[in-house]
């Protein structure tokens, strides 16, 4: 998920000195006599429909209580015979108060003292179906294992192999097992269907570290920097998470910073057209020049947002990571303390090679967070347990198909159910 803290408006304050109160002239007088005679009649207005609205419960009330009784007598006098109300919840006899329902649950509250209201994005209905449906070739493979009826050597020999198959790797397995072996003999699990439960557990415990949410707002604007490998996805990413920045309220500037790659900035462009926000870019200029220019527009501009898009670059290659580095350190010279944000964009069809990827990029640039895409096609998922174990940054996002709404918040729990289903 993503959290986007936006200062609250300050409160109007009265100017020292100033009169407490004034005496109306002739015209306020009349204004105020026409303003009391409409809240007049506003009140008796409400005070009829009040109690036109009490005369109406008090009937259905009265109306159901008899026909309960009537019901109550039907049955007493056959038995055996059920009538349409069986099983629902009796209406209150007539002069018995209905008992109340609990209190509401207090919505969270950022911390004391704060001066900001804070908006959690949440994923929509449907979402699990969707990452369900993008992790059903991982899924039915492991899934398929749980369907014997006892629980012996065979059954972790085979859970190994496919957890490795799914590019869990073999640090991750080794841990997933060990655990799920010490629960099952905890547990007393008799049966394969209980092994698959204790796995999902495993899973979600393990991915949890990687459940945290993108914080946006604390600094203004927070300046997100976008990595990757080139195929990765970033632009495509970049557009989709401006459209969910949008939809929290967040005022978002683009930055071209891909200069080397052949129609990158004419890309972003429509991503910035289609979600009409503004994108800085250059013709042919430098990388660190495009996001140095960016930050100070977003700072002028008064923007909550800036995500500068960068060019894909190959871990392997120290001279393109050190040009990374450099526009990280440029970027701080326009601002303070940014990039506040270093995502990088893992492709989760490259399996293991993404785990390798996430190491160079660390290394380099410090990262604070990941958004896996991909995962519908032939992507098996499990290298996300190859990351919570050896290199746990985490998720903010996870892709599942092309449309604006397959990119959306990593929930460990709801992705480890995914996969063991």
């Amino acid at each position: 998920m993503f959290r986007f803290f936006k200062r609250k408006p300050a409160p109007t304050e009265v100017a020292a000195g100033a009169p407490a109160a004034t005496v109306p002239g002739p015209e306020s007088a009349a204004q105020s006599t026409a303003q009391f005679a409409a809240e007049s009649a506003t009140q008796a207005a409400t005070q009829v429909a009040t109690q036109a609205a009490t005369q109406a419960a008090t009937q259905a009330a009265t109306q159901a209580a008899t026909q309960a009784a009537t019901q109550a007598a039907i049955e007493a006098s056959a038995p055996g015979l059920a009538g349409p109300a069986a099983g629902l919840a009796q209406a209150p006899a007539s002069g018995q108060r209905a008992p109340a329902a609990g209190p509401a649950p207090a919505p969270a509250q950022p911390a004391e003292g704060a001066d900001m209201e804070v908006r959690v994005e949440q994923p929509p209905a449907g979402w699990f179906g969707r990452l369900r449906q993008g992790l059903r070739k991982t899924g039915a493979g492991i899934s398929g294992l749980f369907g014997g009826a006892r629980i012996d050597e065979a059954l972790f020999e085979e859970l190994e192999t496919a957890l490795i198959l799914a590019d869990a790797g073999v640090a991750a397995t080794t841990h997933l097992l060990e655990e799920l072996r010490r629960r099952v003999r905890a547990t007393r699990a008799e049966t394969p269907q209980q092994v698959r439960e204790l796995l999902r557990e495993v899973l979600a415990e393990l991915l949890a570290p990687l459940q945290k949410p993108l914080d946006i707002g604390h600094a203004r604007p927070t300046v997100i920097m976008m990595v990757g490998v080139n195929g990765a996805g970033k632009t495509t990413s970049i557009g989709k998470l401006t459209r969910h920045l949008q939809a929290a309220g967040c005022k978002v500037l683009l930055a071209a910073g891909d200069t080397f790659r052949a129609a990158a900035r004419e890309q972003l462009a429509a991503w910035g057209q289609r979600n009409e926000v503004q994108v800085i870019a250059q013709q042919g200029g430098d990388p660190a020049a495009v996001a140095f220019d960016s930050v100070q527009a977003g700072r002028a501009r008064d923007m909550d947002v800036v995500i500068v898009d960068t060019a894909g670059r190959l871990p392997t290659q120290a001279h393109l990571m050190e040009e990374l580095r450099k526009v990280k350190r440029v970027i701080g010279k326009a601002m303070d303390g940014a990039p506040h944000e270093a995502i990088l964009v893992i492709d989760a069809t490259n399996g293991q090679n993404a785990l390798a990827q996430l190491r160079a990029f660390d290394d380099a640039l410090g990262l604070s967070g990941i958004i896996l895409t991909k995962l519908d096609g032939s992507a098996k998922g499990g290298v996300i347990a190859a990351i919570a174990r050896e290199r746990p940054v985490p998720i903010y996002f996870i892709g599942v198909g092309e449309s604006l709404e397959d990119l959306q918040t990593f929930d460990a729990r709801a992705f480890a159910q995914a996969l063991v289903d």
